[in-house]
């Protein structure tokens, strides 16, 4: 037997499924025209589709990134996935090197006639 939805988690889940993601660019563009100041915040968020709360937080998060970044904190966050992949590339980058080291005294050995 097949559950049905109910049609106000129907159109939910269709919301959910198209909404539109905003590239750090297209972000960027917004916040700046919302401090032009050439239009209203709300008419701004009316034209570009989102609500008034989404862009007071883009425009917190990216002052606040602006502040960290001009007061010389440089750092930036790495996520999991990227640090795992670093810590594999630099574990085989050390195996390379004492292959190479062994290798390279080898063939000093070799040319100075030492066995």
């Amino acid at each position: 037997m097949v559950k049905k939805k109910s049609t106000s988690s129907l159109i939910s889940d269709l919301k959910r499924k198209t909404r539109k993601v905003y590239s750090s660019e297209e972000k960027i563009r917004i916040i700046i025209d919302g401090i032009r100041g050439e239009t209203t915040i709300a008419e701004l968020c009316r034209k570009e589709g989102i609500s008034q709360g989404n862009y007071y937080k883009w425009a917190k998060d990216f002052m606040e990134a602006g502040k960290r970044r001009l007061s010389g904190d440089t750092m930036r966050e790495a996520n999991t996935t990227e640090v795992h992949e670093i810590k594999t590339e630099n574990q085989s980058l050390k195996e390379l090197v004492a292959e190479l080291s062994l290798r390279n005294r080898e063939l000093k050995k070799n040319l100075s006639g030492e066995e």
